[in-house]
Formats: structure tokens, sequence, C-alpha cells
């Protein structure tokens, strides 16, 4: 995001430096909550304009120089937190207790493979951006991998807790999911989905959820075509118009009724231990930011 930031200053600097006038009406916020699912910080930045924004850029790294993209939709999500009972009993006798670890971890395994075998019903137009989207993921872990990504739910058991000694059987655990819907899937539907399956296990249930519904910018729209021309004119090279694996403030701007995109170039290391973007890829962030109000204000007045 500081690559972003650099970029999107460096547009303020040109455009005060050089006295003009830009297209459209330019306004810049710059939040820190995303991560926390936040938002509210975003929200009140867009308050103190003196109008409201018709379109919004959000600053995520997207692609690289080479393979850019535009992130035109974000997946809804579920955070759930399991928890499981069990009856105590020594290391040595564990026929004579009930493990919840083991009764928590089962929970969460068959819960994977019954969310992972549904498949999606999706909105035509999140179709559309499911096809440019495999064949932007493809390259990186294959067309099938691609494609399941976004027709299935994707469930990852990110943190478990339980157990007070090695040589007892644990009597409590806990257990984080986080699960990922892609767009138009109505997220409600598939939480009672997996209320109802919980239901049924023994010694566990459902201590808190934490869910989002997934938005979308169809294919088309004046703010998606502005972007892709703008980065193909900058890179030279094909830029994808794709669904993000993950979701960020562009939901909250987006049921805002707000239409609102992801894009910036860096490296292909968000979230890593050395993420880090190129000096190539903040000055041409910069440029396709500086020439996106004219493009952007073309595609509005054909549309």
């Amino acid at each position: 995001m500081k690559g972003a930031v650099a970029a999107m200053l460096a547009v303020v600097r040109a455009v005060a430096e050089t006295d003009t006038t830009p297209a459209v009406p330019l306004g810049f916020v710059f939040s820190s909550d995303e991560e926390t699912s936040g938002g509210e910080t975003l929200r009140d930045g867009l308050d103190t304009f003196p109008s409201s924004p018709s379109a919004c850029l959000i600053g995520e790294m997207t692609g690289t120089s080479a393979r850019p993209s535009v992130a035109v939709a974000d997946k809804g999500s579920i955070w759930l937190t399991l928890a499981a009972t069990g009856e105590g009993a020594h290391g040595s006798w564990p026929m004579l207790g009930a493990n919840a670890i083991d009764r928590l971890y089962d929970t969460a395994d068959s819960l994977r493979s019954e969310l992972q075998a549904v498949e999606f019903d999706l909105h035509p137009a999140v179709e559309r951006i499911l096809t440019e989207s495999v064949a932007y993921y493809a390259p990186t872990v294959g067309e099938d991998a691609a494609r399941s990504m976004l027709q299935h739910p994707t469930v990852n058991l990110g943190t478990m807790h339980g157990g007070e000694a090695v040589n007892s059987v644990p009597t409590a655990a806990t257990a984080d999911i986080d699960i990922r819907l892609t767009a138009s899937v109505p997220t409600a539907s598939v939480l009672e989905r997996i209320r109802a399956f919980v239901a049924e296990r023994q010694g566990v249930e459902i201590q808190s959820t934490d869910w989002s519904e997934g938005t979308y910018e169809p294919l088309g729209r004046p703010l998606v075509e502005a972007v892709q021309t703008v980065s193909e004119a900058v890179t030279g090279e094909r830029t994808f118009a794709r669904s993000a694996t993950g979701g960020g403030d562009a939901k909250a701007l987006r049921n805002d009724g707000l239409s609102t995109v992801e894009f910036a170039l860096g490296t292909e290391t968000a979230h890593a231990v050395n993420e880090r973007t190129t000096r190539q890829a903040i000055c041409q962030t910069a440029q396709i930011s500086a020439h996106l109000p004219a493009e952007f204000d073309s595609s509005s007045t054909e549309a």
C-alpha cells in the first residue's frame, strides 16, 4: 500500500505544481483500518468532501507491470469460531475420556469437505468476471484450481487452541475458520447451512460469527473500462478484470452505491515476509492514476 500511496501523492504534487484542472474533481483518502475490516475511517474521509464522489479507485496491489489486473469483485466472508467440550481423563487412558480437540478437528475437517462440495450458482455478470479471473490466476495455481477457488467456497482452519497438558485428555478447545464466497453468493444461506451442520455434531457449537456479502462491479462499467484502457496504454500489457481472492473496503463502498475498483501495480509478494514493490511499478501506477480522470470522464460521457 505504501507504493500506491506514493503514486497517489505524486499525482497530487503534479496537479498542484502544474496548476492543472483535472477532468473530474479528485479527492484522496488515506485510511489504516482496512486489514481489520474497519471501513469507518474511509467513510469519514469521504464525508469531508464538498460533494459525494461518483467513483473510487482503491490502491490495492492487484498485479505487476508485466501482468496487470484490476480487481472488480470482492469475496464474501464468514469468520467462524467453533467451541468444543469433552470429558477429562489421564493421557494414558484416553478411552475413558472424550477429547475436545479431536471432536473439534473432526468437525472442522468434515465442515470443510461439506462446504467445498457446494457449487455456486453465480449471477451472469459474475460469471463473466469468473472467466477473466480464471485466465488471470491459472498461470499461478493452474486452471482447475483457479476455477474451483471461484466456483466453490474456500475454507481455511486458521487457529486452534485447547488442552492443558500433553498427558491429559483436553476438555475444551476452540478453532477459527475462514470461509470465502464468490460475489453474488448469498452469505446468509451458506451460514444457515453451517449452523445446521454444526448442530448435528456432539459437543461442538458455534461460539461466534462475523460475516459479509461479496460485491462486484460489472464489466463494461465506465470505471472498469477506464482503468483497463489507461493501464494497457501505460504498461503495454493486457489488464485483466478479475475477482479478488479476499475482500476489503471496496465492499463497503459498493454497498453504499459507489462504483469502486482496486488497482495498483507492484509485485507478487502481498502479505509475504518480504512484501515489496518496485520503482517501475510506483512510477507506472502514478502515470495511470494521473491519466485516469480524463479517461473516466470520457468513458462516463460515452456511457
